[in-house]
């Protein structure tokens, strides 16, 4: 009763299915690294927050993250600009400097 076609490269499933497959693939292969390009955008935050604190809470997970609610559980937060590190730390340390980027990030996400 589950199984279903899949059409080339996916089409006939939502942005946010072809986004699980991606993650589902990645841990099947046991991908000791994972690197996403703003790549739960189409997850909802529940099933983000599960997928990647469980599943691949023993791997090296780089979250390119353009919503930064996505990343406040990260180990740690790098903020970039055209190339340059701003800052890095925690994500809770770079919430507690009120002059930190980040933490305007996250304010301004609200």
């Amino acid at each position: 009763a589950g199984d279903a076609v899949v059409t080339e490269g996916g089409e006939n499933f939502s942005q946010g299915q072809r986004q699980l497959f991606c993650l589902a693939r990645a841990f099947v292969r046991k991908s000791s690294i994972l690197i996403m390009d703003e790549a739960t955008a189409s997850i909802d935050m529940a099933t983000v927050s599960v997928l990647v604190m469980t599943a691949f809470a023993d791997r090296t997970v780089v979250t390119i993250a353009h919503r930064v609610h996505t990343i406040l559980n990260a180990d740690l937060v790098i903020v970039m600009k055209r190339g340059i590190i701003l800052e890095h730390d925690k994500p809770q340390v770079l919430l507690d400097q009120e002059e930190s980027v980040f933490a305007s990030f996250v304010h301004a996400d609200k």
